[in-house]
């Protein structure tokens, strides 16, 4: 089993940044591939970005490529998201998810994750 605990969301202006964390627990960090999601209302959720089990190589969707980046810390347990340049079209509530296996890769597709925070609200005002 995997715990996990996304925080940094909130209310934000349009040019503005943020950075959120998401604190794993409950199963050795290096061994589970990691991805963050995003729903916004009255949309289905969707990928945002996912990072390899050592940060090796990271995947992107293209709405937010060169504005957002993914990073994890083994040591500390912990998967971050650093979004610059927001936009309005950002705001929805953000989850970060696990994939665990022996040997997991790192993927966009929301049903190859086994393991779900409860999510964080991303507000960005015009």
């Amino acid at each position: 089993q995997v715990q996990l605990v996304e925080s940094g969301g909130g209310l934000v202006q349009a040019g503005g940044s943020l950075r959120l964390s998401c604190a794993a627990s409950g199963r050795i960090f290096s061994n589970v591939a990691m991805g963050w999601f995003r729903q916004a209302p009255g949309k289905e959720r969707e990928f945002v970005t996912a990072i390899t089990l050592f940060g090796g190589s990271t995947l992107y969707a293209d709405s937010v490529k060169g504005r957002f980046t993914i990073s994890r810390d083994n040591a500390k347990n912990t998967l971050f998201l650093q979004m610059n340049s927001l936009k309005p079209e950002d705001t929805a509530v953000y989850y970060c998810a696990a994939r665990t296996g022996p040997r997991p890769t790192m993927t966009l597709r929301e049903r190859d994750y086994d393991y779900w925070g409860q999510g964080t609200q991303v507000t960005v005002s015009s």
